[in-house]
């Protein structure tokens, strides 16, 4: 194995050593947060509060999507002598900006993402003899089952698609990734930010792009949604999550799930 790539969302992890089941827990640290978020279901621009997380809370979602899976993965590839020499290995993670800090970045996922840096900065002590290379990768806002739970996050990748296709430097998973084997993974002079992170955010967390999204924040509501928001494009990618909105597909033929091998 050369490369291995750890992403991860769940909301339960159960520990492989005691068989513990652990749940992960969307709060903010610290402070109860109120903010603006848009309810998909409803079609519903609306306010939540959210109550900060107690201690177990945090811990378990540090448990559920911090790093120490990522530690098992790569100890069992080394037990069964596949990790190559050099081998790359990076976890995709989210850590946006002053908007979405408060339920993301600052947040209990925040917390389980801090724990990623640790794991890298273990993965490349404990695999020094063959020379693993372990960073975490920063990606930009992006339309996935993971991001659609979060509170707030519906809403403003809506509003960050609308600003980042206006100014021609929007980018969907395909392209974010491809992005980071070119510009990153396989790349010799490739920099990394101050906690050895592959960043693939810029495009979106610069200032000047921020400042267009927090204005565009403080004026949307329900009668402007659609206007201010590229909703339209966020539903289309969610439906292509799962197969459905493709031009040229009749959703309402019947079809066979027995296929043959040819």
């Amino acid at each position: 194995m050369d490369l291995v790539i750890y992403s991860l969302a769940s909301p339960r992890r159960t520990d492989p050593a005691t068989g513990t089941v652990y749940k992960s827990t969307l709060k903010p640290v610290g402070q109860a947060y109120t903010t603006k978020t848009y309810d998909t279901d409803k079609d519903k621009v609306h306010e939540i509060s959210l109550e900060p997380a107690n201690e177990e809370e945090i811990a378990n979602t540090v448990k559920v999507m911090g790093g120490e899976d990522w530690e098992l993965w790569m100890k069992a590839l080394n037990d069964a002598g596949v990790l190559s020499e050099n081998c790359k290995t990076t976890a995709y993670t989210y850590i946006g900006k002053e908007l979405t800090w408060p339920i993301y970045g600052h947040a209990t996922i925040g917390k389980a993402k801090e724990d990623l840096d640790r794991a890298a900065t273990a993965i490349n002590n404990d695999y020094a003899n063959l020379s693993v290379e372990a960073n975490v990768s920063s990606l930009k806002a992006l339309v996935t089952q993971a991001s659609s739970a979060i509170p707030v996050m519906p809403l403003y990748i809506s509003l960050i698609y609308k600003v980042m296709k206006e100014e021609g430097t929007h980018e969907g998973c395909i392209e974010q990734i491809a992005g980071l084997y070119t510009e990153k993974l396989y790349e010799d002079s490739a920099t990394v930010d101050d906690a050895n992170r592959y960043r693939m955010d810029g495009k979106e967390t610069n200032d000047a792009t921020q400042a267009k999204i927090k204005n565009i924040w403080d004026q949307v509501t329900q009668d402007n949604f659609h206007e201010l928001s590229d909703y339209k494009g966020y539903h289309q990618e969610f439906l292509h999550l799962f197969g459905f909105g493709f031009d040229g597909v009749d959703y309402e033929a019947d079809v066979n799930p027995l296929a043959e091998w040819v």
